[in-house]
C-alpha cells in the first residue's frame, strides 16, 4: 500500500466494524442530504431531515471508533 509505505502503518484500528459502519452512514445521510437539498420533489423535508439525524448518528459511531482505539501504556495506569 503505498499510503502505508509513506505515513507507516495505515489500519483502521481495533473496532473496524464501528469505522465501516460509521463511514457508511455518513455516505447514506450525505446522499439523503443532498438529495433533499437539490431535488425538486414535494416530500423534501423528510429527505433533510432523515441525512441529518443518520449524520448526527454517524457521529456517534465515530466518537466510540475513536474512544475504543484509545492506546494508553500501562505505565500511566499505575498510579
Amino acid at each position: 500500500m503505498f499510503l502505508g509505505s509513506l505515513w507507516g502503518r495505515c489500519h483502521p484500528g481495533r473496532c473496524a466494524l464501528f469505522l465501516i459502519l460509521a463511514l457508511l452512514l455518513d455516505a447514506v445521510g450525505l446522499v439523503l442530504l443532498l438529495l433533499g437539498i437539490l431535488a425538486p420533489l414535494n416530500y423534501w423535508d423528510f429527505f433533510v431531515y432523515t441525512g441529518a439525524l443518520i449524520l448526527a448518528f454517524s457521529l456517534l459511531l465515530w466518537i466510540i471508533w475513536y474512544s475504543l482505539n484509545i492506546e494508553v501504556s500501562p505505565e500511566k495506569l499505575d498510579m
